[in-house]
Protein backbone atom coordinates (compact mmCIF):
# COMPACT_ATOMS: atom_id res chain seq x y z
CA UNK A 1 0.00 0.00 0.00
CA UNK A 2 1.56 3.54 -0.82
CA UNK A 3 2.59 5.94 1.95
CA UNK A 4 1.70 9.12 1.98
CA UNK A 5 4.89 12.01 4.48
CA UNK A 6 2.68 14.37 6.37
CA UNK A 7 4.34 17.40 8.26
CA UNK A 8 3.39 17.66 11.86
CA UNK A 9 3.56 21.26 12.93
CA UNK A 10 3.74 21.90 16.57
CA UNK A 11 4.95 24.64 18.36
CA UNK A 12 8.26 24.35 20.96
CA UNK A 13 7.61 25.88 24.80
CA UNK A 14 11.75 26.24 25.56
CA UNK A 15 13.15 27.92 28.64
CA UNK A 16 15.42 31.21 28.65
CA UNK A 17 18.58 28.53 28.30
CA UNK A 18 17.00 26.50 25.85
CA UNK A 19 16.44 29.32 23.90
CA UNK A 20 20.13 30.33 23.55
CA UNK A 21 21.24 26.83 22.42
CA UNK A 22 18.65 26.66 20.26
CA UNK A 23 19.74 29.39 18.70
CA UNK A 24 23.44 28.15 18.89
CA UNK A 25 22.77 25.21 16.71
CA UNK A 26 20.62 27.12 14.54
CA UNK A 27 23.41 29.76 13.74
CA UNK A 28 26.24 27.33 13.50
CA UNK A 29 24.00 25.11 10.82
CA UNK A 30 23.73 28.06 8.63
CA UNK A 31 27.18 28.57 8.86
CA UNK A 32 28.27 25.69 7.58
CA UNK A 33 25.91 25.60 5.06
CA UNK A 34 27.27 28.70 3.94
CA UNK A 35 30.94 27.59 4.28
CA UNK A 36 30.48 24.05 2.31
CA UNK A 37 28.43 26.14 0.16
CA UNK A 38 31.27 28.53 -0.80
CA UNK A 39 34.32 25.61 -0.63
CA UNK A 40 32.90 23.29 -2.87
CA UNK A 41 32.31 23.66 -6.48
CA UNK A 42 29.07 24.42 -8.08
CA UNK A 43 28.40 21.69 -10.11
CA UNK A 44 28.82 18.98 -7.48
CA UNK A 45 25.77 18.17 -5.97
CA UNK A 46 26.05 14.81 -4.52
CA UNK A 47 25.69 14.65 -0.92
CA UNK A 48 28.29 11.98 -0.62
CA UNK A 49 31.28 13.92 -2.30
CA UNK A 50 30.71 17.20 -0.45
CA UNK A 51 30.56 14.96 2.56
CA UNK A 52 33.80 13.28 1.95
CA UNK A 53 35.37 16.78 0.85
CA UNK A 54 34.32 19.39 4.00
CA UNK A 55 33.02 16.76 6.64
CA UNK A 56 35.71 17.15 8.95
CA UNK A 57 36.48 21.14 8.54
CA UNK A 58 32.70 21.37 9.02
CA UNK A 59 33.31 19.92 12.49
CA UNK A 60 36.19 21.33 13.69
CA UNK A 61 35.37 24.64 12.20
CA UNK A 62 31.23 25.37 13.96
CA UNK A 63 31.40 22.79 16.65
CA UNK A 64 28.47 20.67 15.03
CA UNK A 65 28.09 16.89 15.92
CA UNK A 66 28.37 14.50 13.19
CA UNK A 67 25.24 14.09 12.27
CA UNK A 68 24.26 17.77 12.05
CA UNK A 69 27.65 17.88 9.78
CA UNK A 70 26.25 15.09 7.72
CA UNK A 71 23.18 17.08 7.63
CA UNK A 72 24.69 20.27 6.74
CA UNK A 73 26.20 18.69 3.84
CA UNK A 74 23.08 16.68 2.29
CA UNK A 75 20.87 20.72 3.09
CA UNK A 76 23.40 22.41 0.69
CA UNK A 77 23.14 19.45 -2.00
CA UNK A 78 19.58 18.85 -2.44
CA UNK A 79 19.48 23.21 -2.45
CA UNK A 80 21.63 23.01 -5.33
CA UNK A 81 19.69 20.41 -7.02
CA UNK A 82 17.04 22.38 -7.27
CA UNK A 83 18.39 25.28 -8.09
CA UNK A 84 17.76 27.27 -4.69
CA UNK A 85 20.87 28.43 -3.34
CA UNK A 86 20.54 31.75 -2.72
CA UNK A 87 22.27 32.23 0.94
CA UNK A 88 21.20 30.04 3.89
CA UNK A 89 19.55 32.16 6.82
CA UNK A 90 19.80 30.79 10.60
CA UNK A 91 16.27 30.13 10.61
CA UNK A 92 16.05 25.97 10.32
CA UNK A 93 18.52 22.81 11.17
CA UNK A 94 17.51 19.65 9.54
CA UNK A 95 17.20 16.30 11.93
CA UNK A 96 17.30 12.90 11.99
CA UNK A 97 16.83 9.63 14.08
CA UNK A 98 19.90 9.91 15.68
CA UNK A 99 19.52 13.76 16.43
CA UNK A 100 15.99 13.79 17.36
CA UNK A 101 13.36 11.69 19.11
CA UNK A 102 9.48 12.42 19.81
CA UNK A 103 8.27 10.94 23.35
CA UNK A 104 4.20 10.28 23.45
CA UNK A 105 4.02 10.13 27.01
CA UNK A 106 5.61 13.23 27.70
CA UNK A 107 4.71 15.15 25.00
CA UNK A 108 7.78 16.90 24.38
CA UNK A 109 11.12 16.18 21.74
CA UNK A 110 14.93 15.72 22.57
CA UNK A 111 17.00 17.64 20.33
CA UNK A 112 20.55 17.64 19.83
CA UNK A 113 22.63 21.30 20.05
CA UNK A 114 26.01 22.19 20.16
CA UNK A 115 26.14 21.51 23.73
CA UNK A 116 24.20 17.95 24.32
CA UNK A 117 20.63 17.35 24.21
CA UNK A 118 17.86 19.05 25.35
CA UNK A 119 14.05 17.71 26.44
CA UNK A 120 11.33 20.56 25.07
CA UNK A 121 8.39 20.58 25.82
CA UNK A 122 5.38 20.73 22.85
CA UNK A 123 2.55 22.80 22.62
CA UNK A 124 0.05 20.43 20.42
CA UNK A 125 -3.67 20.25 20.27
CA UNK A 126 -6.10 17.12 19.46
CA UNK A 127 -5.18 17.26 15.84
CA UNK A 128 -1.26 16.64 16.44
CA UNK A 129 -1.73 14.08 19.43
CA UNK A 130 -4.21 12.14 17.09
CA UNK A 131 -1.60 12.04 14.05
CA UNK A 132 1.68 11.61 16.07
CA UNK A 133 -0.16 9.08 18.17
CA UNK A 134 1.63 5.32 17.80
CA UNK A 135 4.20 6.99 15.33
CA UNK A 136 7.58 6.61 15.45
CA UNK A 137 8.82 9.92 13.26
CA UNK A 138 12.70 9.28 11.93
CA UNK A 139 13.00 13.03 10.73
CA UNK A 140 12.11 16.34 11.68
CA UNK A 141 13.44 20.22 10.90
CA UNK A 142 13.53 22.80 13.82
CA UNK A 143 12.56 26.05 12.79
CA UNK A 144 12.51 29.65 14.06
CA UNK A 145 9.83 32.04 12.64
CA UNK A 146 10.00 35.70 12.48
CA UNK A 147 7.97 36.91 15.69
CA UNK A 148 10.64 34.71 17.45
CA UNK A 149 9.05 31.65 18.57
CA UNK A 150 10.48 27.93 17.47
CA UNK A 151 8.61 25.32 15.76
CA UNK A 152 9.13 21.98 15.02
CA UNK A 153 8.01 20.51 11.50
CA UNK A 154 7.49 16.54 12.43
CA UNK A 155 7.39 13.97 9.32
CA UNK A 156 5.01 11.15 9.69
CA UNK A 157 4.32 8.31 6.97
CA UNK A 158 0.57 6.97 6.70
CA UNK A 159 -0.92 4.25 4.47
CA UNK A 160 -3.28 5.67 1.64
CA UNK A 161 -5.67 3.65 -0.14
CA UNK A 162 -4.06 2.64 -4.34
CA UNK A 163 -5.35 6.20 -6.45
CA UNK A 164 -9.04 4.82 -8.00
CA UNK A 165 -8.59 4.40 -11.69
CA UNK A 166 -11.79 6.41 -12.99
CA UNK A 167 -12.06 7.49 -16.81
CA UNK A 168 -13.34 10.76 -15.81
CA UNK A 169 -11.16 13.83 -15.24
CA UNK A 170 -11.98 16.63 -13.79
CA UNK A 171 -9.98 20.42 -14.56
CA UNK A 172 -9.46 23.06 -12.48
CA UNK A 173 -8.52 26.39 -13.45
CA UNK A 174 -6.73 28.59 -11.28
CA UNK A 175 -6.79 32.49 -11.79
CA UNK A 176 -7.18 35.92 -9.89
CA UNK A 177 -10.72 36.64 -11.01
CA UNK A 178 -12.07 32.97 -10.16
CA UNK A 179 -9.57 31.42 -7.92
CA UNK A 180 -10.56 27.96 -8.67
CA UNK A 181 -12.98 26.85 -11.83
CA UNK A 182 -13.87 23.14 -12.32
CA UNK A 183 -14.70 21.37 -15.77
CA UNK A 184 -17.89 20.89 -14.00
CA UNK A 185 -18.71 24.79 -13.62
CA UNK A 186 -18.09 24.59 -9.70
CA UNK A 187 -16.32 28.33 -9.32
CA UNK A 188 -15.08 30.39 -6.26
CA UNK A 189 -15.18 33.77 -7.04
CA UNK A 190 -11.97 36.32 -6.07
CA UNK A 191 -14.40 39.18 -5.83
CA UNK A 192 -14.97 39.12 -2.01
CA UNK A 193 -11.01 37.86 -1.26
CA UNK A 194 -10.14 40.71 -3.14
CA UNK A 195 -11.35 43.33 -1.32
CA UNK A 196 -10.43 41.22 2.04
CA UNK A 197 -6.80 41.41 0.83
CA UNK A 198 -6.60 44.79 -0.75
CA UNK A 199 -7.75 46.14 3.17
CA UNK A 200 -5.54 44.04 4.63
CA UNK A 201 -2.77 45.64 2.18
CA UNK A 202 -4.21 49.42 3.11
CA UNK A 203 -4.24 48.88 7.00
CA UNK A 204 -0.77 47.23 6.46
CA UNK A 205 0.75 50.76 4.83
CA UNK A 206 -1.04 52.64 7.46
CA UNK A 207 0.87 51.06 10.47
CA UNK A 208 3.82 50.83 8.59
CA UNK A 209 3.43 54.53 7.90
CA UNK A 210 2.95 55.07 11.88
CA UNK A 211 5.60 52.84 12.95
CA UNK A 212 8.45 55.08 11.36
CA UNK A 213 6.89 58.02 13.13
CA UNK A 214 5.58 59.02 16.47
CA UNK A 215 6.63 58.37 20.14
CA UNK A 216 8.55 54.98 20.96
CA UNK A 217 5.88 53.27 22.40
CA UNK A 218 3.14 54.04 19.33
CA UNK A 219 6.07 52.84 16.95
CA UNK A 220 6.41 49.56 19.31
CA UNK A 221 2.75 49.04 19.55
CA UNK A 222 2.06 49.36 15.36
CA UNK A 223 4.70 47.26 14.68
CA UNK A 224 3.44 44.64 16.99
CA UNK A 225 0.11 45.16 14.94
CA UNK A 226 1.77 44.00 11.38
CA UNK A 227 2.90 41.32 12.91
CA UNK A 228 -0.51 40.33 14.11
CA UNK A 229 -1.68 41.37 10.27
CA UNK A 230 0.66 39.16 8.65
CA UNK A 231 -0.48 36.49 10.62
CA UNK A 232 -4.30 36.98 10.19
CA UNK A 233 -4.04 37.45 6.34
CA UNK A 234 -1.99 34.24 6.39
CA UNK A 235 -4.45 32.11 8.11
CA UNK A 236 -7.11 33.26 6.01
CA UNK A 237 -5.49 32.32 3.02
CA UNK A 238 -4.68 29.02 4.25
CA UNK A 239 -8.37 28.54 5.68
CA UNK A 240 -10.03 29.56 1.94
CA UNK A 241 -7.48 27.19 -0.08
CA UNK A 242 -8.12 24.23 2.81
CA UNK A 243 -11.92 24.82 1.80
CA UNK A 244 -11.08 25.20 -2.41
CA UNK A 245 -9.22 21.83 -2.01
CA UNK A 246 -11.75 20.09 0.38
CA UNK A 247 -14.37 20.42 -1.91
CA UNK A 248 -13.11 19.66 -5.09
CA UNK A 249 -11.11 16.73 -3.50
CA UNK A 250 -14.37 15.32 -2.42
CA UNK A 251 -16.50 15.79 -6.08
CA UNK A 252 -13.98 14.30 -7.81
CA UNK A 253 -13.97 11.01 -5.41
CA UNK A 254 -17.80 11.06 -5.89
CA UNK A 255 -17.72 11.27 -9.20
CA UNK A 256 -15.06 8.66 -9.71
CA UNK A 257 -12.47 11.07 -11.50
CA UNK A 258 -9.17 11.89 -12.06
CA UNK A 259 -8.16 15.65 -11.10
CA UNK A 260 -5.91 17.50 -13.71
CA UNK A 261 -4.06 20.87 -12.69
CA UNK A 262 -1.80 23.35 -14.50
CA UNK A 263 1.71 22.71 -13.90
CA UNK A 264 2.46 26.43 -13.08
CA UNK A 265 5.99 25.92 -11.93
CA UNK A 266 7.76 29.62 -12.62
CA UNK A 267 4.69 31.42 -13.10
CA UNK A 268 5.16 33.89 -10.61
CA UNK A 269 8.83 35.08 -12.46
CA UNK A 270 7.05 34.68 -16.17
CA UNK A 271 4.03 36.93 -15.35
CA UNK A 272 6.73 39.54 -13.19
CA UNK A 273 8.05 40.53 -16.56
CA UNK A 274 4.97 41.66 -17.76
CA UNK A 275 4.40 45.53 -16.92
CA UNK A 276 1.91 45.94 -14.57
CA UNK A 277 0.96 48.39 -12.15
CA UNK A 278 2.35 48.25 -8.65
CA UNK A 279 -1.41 47.15 -7.23
CA UNK A 280 -1.73 44.27 -9.93
CA UNK A 281 1.50 43.00 -8.98
CA UNK A 282 0.76 42.71 -5.33
CA UNK A 283 -2.61 41.10 -5.99
CA UNK A 284 -0.91 38.03 -8.35
CA UNK A 285 1.63 37.75 -6.16
CA UNK A 286 0.65 37.67 -2.62
CA UNK A 287 -2.20 34.84 -3.24
CA UNK A 288 -0.42 30.96 -2.50
CA UNK A 289 -1.62 29.03 -5.40
CA UNK A 290 1.32 26.75 -4.59
CA UNK A 291 0.08 26.10 -1.44
CA UNK A 292 -3.88 25.81 -3.01
CA UNK A 293 -1.99 22.55 -5.32
CA UNK A 294 -0.02 21.21 -2.46
CA UNK A 295 -3.29 21.08 -0.58
CA UNK A 296 -4.88 19.32 -3.73
CA UNK A 297 -1.97 17.29 -3.88
CA UNK A 298 -2.23 15.91 -0.42
CA UNK A 299 -5.88 15.85 0.39
CA UNK A 300 -6.27 13.42 -3.00
CA UNK A 301 -3.53 11.22 -2.53
CA UNK A 302 -5.49 10.87 1.44
CA UNK A 303 -8.22 10.31 -0.71
CA UNK A 304 -7.02 7.84 -3.37
CA UNK A 305 -7.63 10.50 -6.26
CA UNK A 306 -5.50 10.35 -9.12
CA UNK A 307 -3.89 13.65 -9.88
CA UNK A 308 -1.75 14.17 -13.58
CA UNK A 309 -0.55 17.95 -13.70
CA UNK A 310 -0.70 18.97 -17.76
CA UNK A 311 1.09 22.47 -19.41
CA UNK A 312 -1.00 25.31 -19.23
CA UNK A 313 0.74 26.64 -22.58
CA UNK A 314 -2.52 27.39 -24.88
CA UNK A 315 -5.14 26.12 -22.87
CA UNK A 316 -6.64 29.73 -22.05
CA UNK A 317 -6.62 30.28 -26.00
CA UNK A 318 -7.97 27.24 -27.26
CA UNK A 319 -11.47 26.02 -27.40
CA UNK A 320 -12.35 23.31 -25.92
CA UNK A 321 -15.60 22.63 -28.33
CA UNK A 322 -13.48 22.14 -31.32
CA UNK A 323 -10.06 22.54 -30.18
CA UNK A 324 -9.35 25.83 -32.16
CA UNK A 325 -7.47 28.26 -31.62
CA UNK A 326 -7.01 31.96 -33.29
CA UNK A 327 -4.74 32.04 -36.43
CA UNK A 328 -2.99 34.94 -35.38
CA UNK A 329 -1.36 34.46 -32.33
CA UNK A 330 -0.93 38.09 -31.01
CA UNK A 331 -4.94 38.14 -30.87
CA UNK A 332 -7.04 35.69 -28.86
CA UNK A 333 -10.89 34.16 -28.90
CA UNK A 334 -10.72 35.15 -25.46
CA UNK A 335 -12.08 38.70 -23.82
CA UNK A 336 -11.97 38.98 -20.23
CA UNK A 337 -13.98 36.15 -18.87
CA UNK A 338 -15.52 35.74 -21.64
CA UNK A 339 -14.77 33.45 -24.34
CA UNK A 340 -16.05 33.62 -28.32
CA UNK A 341 -14.72 31.13 -30.44
CA UNK A 342 -14.61 31.95 -34.23
CA UNK A 343 -14.96 28.59 -35.60
CA UNK A 344 -17.63 27.02 -34.32
CA UNK A 345 -19.13 29.60 -32.45
CA UNK A 346 -19.08 28.75 -28.79
CA UNK A 347 -19.58 31.03 -26.59
CA UNK A 348 -19.37 30.99 -22.88
CA UNK A 349 -17.30 31.73 -19.52
CA UNK A 350 -13.58 31.88 -20.10
CA UNK A 351 -12.37 30.03 -17.13
CA UNK A 352 -15.10 27.21 -17.71
CA UNK A 353 -13.34 27.05 -20.76
CA UNK A 354 -9.76 26.57 -19.74
CA UNK A 355 -10.63 24.02 -16.93
CA UNK A 356 -12.35 22.08 -19.55
CA UNK A 357 -9.20 22.23 -21.77
CA UNK A 358 -7.28 21.17 -18.86
CA UNK A 359 -9.58 18.32 -18.47
CA UNK A 360 -9.38 17.13 -22.22
CA UNK A 361 -5.36 17.59 -21.74
CA UNK A 362 -5.73 15.12 -18.69
CA UNK A 363 -7.26 12.80 -19.94
CA UNK A 364 -4.81 12.30 -22.66
CA UNK A 365 -2.21 11.91 -19.95
CA UNK A 366 -4.69 9.75 -17.61
CA UNK A 367 -5.55 7.90 -20.43
CA UNK A 368 -3.80 7.48 -23.62
CA UNK A 369 -5.04 6.46 -26.68
CA UNK A 370 -3.27 7.98 -29.66
CA UNK A 371 -4.16 12.16 -30.92
CA UNK A 372 -7.03 12.74 -29.21
CA UNK A 373 -6.43 16.45 -29.26
CA UNK A 374 -6.64 17.79 -33.05
CA UNK A 375 -9.10 20.70 -34.02
CA UNK A 376 -10.86 19.41 -37.19
CA UNK A 377 -9.76 22.33 -39.06
CA UNK A 378 -6.37 20.88 -38.40
CA UNK A 379 -7.70 17.12 -39.31
CA UNK A 380 -9.32 18.88 -42.46
CA UNK A 381 -5.74 20.11 -43.56
CA UNK A 382 -4.04 16.61 -43.05
CA UNK A 383 -6.11 14.76 -44.98
CA UNK A 384 -6.07 17.39 -47.64
CA UNK A 385 -1.83 17.27 -47.33
CA UNK A 386 -2.14 13.53 -47.79
CA UNK A 387 -4.59 13.81 -50.73
CA UNK A 388 -2.92 16.04 -52.67
CA UNK A 389 0.01 14.62 -54.82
Amino acid sequence: MPQQILTIVCQLNPTAEQIVKLDQVLQGFAEACRYINSTICPSITNKNRIQKEVYRAVRQQFGLTANLAVRACARVAANRKVGKVKGFRATSVDYDARLFDYRAKEQCVSLSTLNGRERIPLVVGNYQIEKLKGKKPTSATLCKRKDGKFYIHIQVKEEVPEPQTGHGVLGVDFGRTDIAHTSEGDNWHGQQLTKVRDHYSKLRAVLQHKASKGTRSSRRRCRELVKRLSGRERRFQAWVNHCISKTIVARAKATGSVIALEDLTGIRERTNQVPRSKTERRRANSWAFYQLRSFISYKALKAGVGLVLVNPRYSSQTCHSCLHIYPDPKQSYRTGKQFKCGHCGWTGDADFNGASVIALLGAVVNQPRGSGLSCSLAEHNRLRATESP
